[in-house]
Formats: structure tokens, C-alpha cells, sequence
């Protein structure tokens, strides 16, 4: 009894000094958190008009290799791929400007089916009961510029079977995050879709609309001075992340869509951007536009931007990925003392 007691003891003592341990990680990187925090509030943007990149649009720049010659499906503002074996896009591409980010065009709900597919594309009642949203790929925010753009948004061609915590949330989060990188940098290209090569797959509706269980962006600045990319990939699900946690490079969606983006760059531009990139190189707000400033600009008023000050985006850039640290060690410490039902109770409570 005595020499069991001992053992305890002795496993109660190792863990204790285990989580003093962890216990001065995480205070140390709390610590740090409050010098970012700080960072961010002394070195916060003023408000200086911005300047649109300098470099021309190039020509369907934004538009993916199409080895095969598949039809690609042009309407105002955007293009796409449609693949008549899981009714919906393959990708939506467009390029999207600051000026069209303060267009005064409302929102039409038009949904319908799209009269240019050739096979035909899905239509309303494939969705209807299905508990899943009619996603838009290009979100109909991008197209304020005008009413026919607008209306091309709610084609049936441009919509996937989104589920309502991920569209109405976090993804919707990522597109007002877009729309704020095309404020800031004056212009972006972007490719967006559902990941369709890691079935098998659910699927809803007489025409059978596959569910996709991943969905990618990938966006490029092709302004000077400075060229950068970014890619995107995110489960078909809600989450209370940041969008920066599900950052990653562009080969990397390469990899997962079998796709090759902004093949027109020059070689050896395509390979550096295709292979890195930085969270700090991109403001990471979601834009919004009072009608007050979308009337200024549509008058020709510049609307003022914020300029970030480099120790206000790499503190910025660096705080998410601590917090997600400071999670993690939190979590193994508990993990030491209470049992596993209760740890797992305790990650769906911080998520």
C-alpha cells in the first residue's frame, strides 16, 4: 500500500513539474500578447488615400490552364468552368478592382438556371429541402458595379451546395476579406471553387449536385511595386477561426484541385509566387462601404485607406498564430489531470 502510494505520489510530482513547465510557456506567450496587442494599438493605420498598383490588367490573366479547350462560360465580371458531372463550377475567376468595390447596385436574389450551360446547369429544386445554402463561388458583393453583373451573379452555374454555418459565416467572412485586399492593394485576380477530387461525395437533387467537403481562393497582386499570392482552403463546414488560419500556398491548391492558376506569368514569377507567401504582406480586415462612401467615390472622390505601419502588420500577422498556441499548451496541461471525456468537452467549448 505504502510503496503504491509512493508510485502515485511520484507520477503526481512529474506531472505537476510538467505543467509548470508548459504553465511558464504559456505565460510567457500571453506576455507576448500583450506587447502585440500594444503593437497593434500604437502602430494602428492612418487614414491616407490609397494608391491603385501602377501595373496594367493583363488579359485573362486570372483564368486557370484549360489544356483540354473545355467551354468556358464568360458573363459580366466573371468567367467560369462548369462540370456537368458534379453541376456546378470547377472554378469562377475574375479580376476585381477598388473602383468596383463601391458600386451602388443592390443585391437581386435572382437565382435561376443558366441558360449558356450546354448540358444545362443545376437548378433551384435540385437545392430546395436539401439543407444546404446556394452558395455563391463569386459573391455577388464583387458585382455592385452593375446591374447586369448583379444579375449574372445568381445564375444557378455560379452557386455549390455550401452548408449554412460555413456560407453565412466564415466564408462570407473570406470574401469581405478579399474584397478588402482589392481595397487596399487596388486590384487582385482571384480563382475560386469547390475541391472536387476528394470524393467520395454526398449528393442532393434530381440532378444530382455533388456536396463538396473542401472549397479554395486563390488570389494574386499583380500591381507594382510589390507582386504577391495567396491561397486559401476551407472544409465545408462553420468555424469561429480566423481566416488567416487557413492560409497556404498556391501549389498547395494546385495540388488539391489539379488546376495550375496564372499559368500567363512569367516562369520564374509563377514559381516564386506559386511556392510561399505571408500573412503580413495582407491586411487581413473585412472591407465594408458606408452609402456615404460609396456615393463619394462614385462622384470621384478618393475614399481614404488605411496604410499600415510594418510593426502594426507583423504584429497582426504573428497574434493569431500565438493564440492558437497559447490553445494548444492550455489544452496539454489539462490534459495532464483530467480525464479524456472532459478534454474533449473542454476543445469544443474554446473552439
Amino acid at each position: 500500500m505504502a510503496a503504491s502510494r509512493k508510485k502515485n505520489n511520484t507520477r503526481l510530482s512529474r506531472k505537476v513539474g510538467k505543467a509548470k513547465k508548459m504553465g511558464k510557456r504559456v505565460l510567457i506567450l500571453v506576455l507576448v500578447l500583450v506587447v502585440l496587442w500594444v503593437v497593434t494599438l500604437v502602430f494602428a493605420p492612418t487614414e491616407l488615400p490609397s494608391q491603385s498598383g501602377g501595373t496594367a490588367y493583363v488579359q485573362d490573366l486570372e483564368l486557370p490552364a484549360n489544356p483540354e479547350g473545355r467551354p468556358i462560360t464568360r458573363h459580366t465580371g466573371f468567367s467560369l468552368l462548369y462540370d456537368e458531372d458534379h453541376e456546378q463550377p470547377l472554378w469562377v475567376a475574375y479580376h476585381l478592382t477598388q473602383e468596383e468595390l463601391y458600386g451602388t447596385e443592390k443585391r437581386k436574389d435572382n437565382f435561376r438556371s443558366d441558360p449558356t450551360i450546354v448540358t444545362e446547369s443545376a437548378t433551384l429544386a435540385d437545392y430546395r429541402g436539401s439543407g444546404y445554402d446556394r452558395g455563391h463561388l463569386i459573391p455577388a458583393a464583387d458585382l455592385s458595379w452593375s446591374e447586369e453583373a448583379m444579375s449574372d451573379s445568381f445564375y444557378m452555374s455560379n452557386m455549390s451546395p455550401q452548408e449554412p454555418q460555413f456560407n453565412r459565416g466564415i466564408w462570407s467572412t473570406l470574401e469581405a476579406t478579399v474584397r478588402n485586399f482589392a481595397d487596399t492593394e487596388g486590384e487582385v485576380y482571384v480563382v475560386t471553387g469547390p475541391i472536387l477530387t476528394d470524393g467520395p461525395y454526398k449528393t442532393i437533387g434530381d440532378s444530382q449536385v455533388t456536396v463538396p467537403k473542401h472549397y479554395y481562393k486563390v488570389i494574386l497582386d499583380y500591381a507594382e511595386p510589390d507582386f504577391k499570392a495567396i491561397g486559401f482552403v476551407l472544409p465545408n463546414e462553420g468555424s469561429s477561426e480566423r481566416v488567416e488560419l487557413f492560409a497556404t500556398t498556391l501549389r498547395e491548391v494546385e495540388q488539391l484541385t489539379n488546376l495550375d492558376f496564372f499559368h500567363l506569368l512569367p516562369d520564374a514569377l509563377e514559381e516564386k509566387l506559386e511556392s510561399s507567401y505571408s500573412l503580413t504582406d495582407w491586411q487581413f480586415d473585412t472591407f465594408q462601404a458606408s452609402s456615404e462612401q460609396r456615393r463619394s467615390f462614385e462622384k470621384g472622390e478618393r475614399v481614404a485607406q488605411p496604410k499600415e505601419h510594418p510593426l502594426y502588420s507583423m504584429a497582426k500577422g504573428t497574434y493569431t498564430t500565438i493564440v492558437v498556441m497559447v490553445k494548444k499548451q492550455s489544452l496539454n496541461i489539462l490534459d495532464l489531470f483530467l480525464p479524456k471525456d472532459m478534454i474533449e468537452q473542454v476543445e469544443l467549448f474554446v473552439k
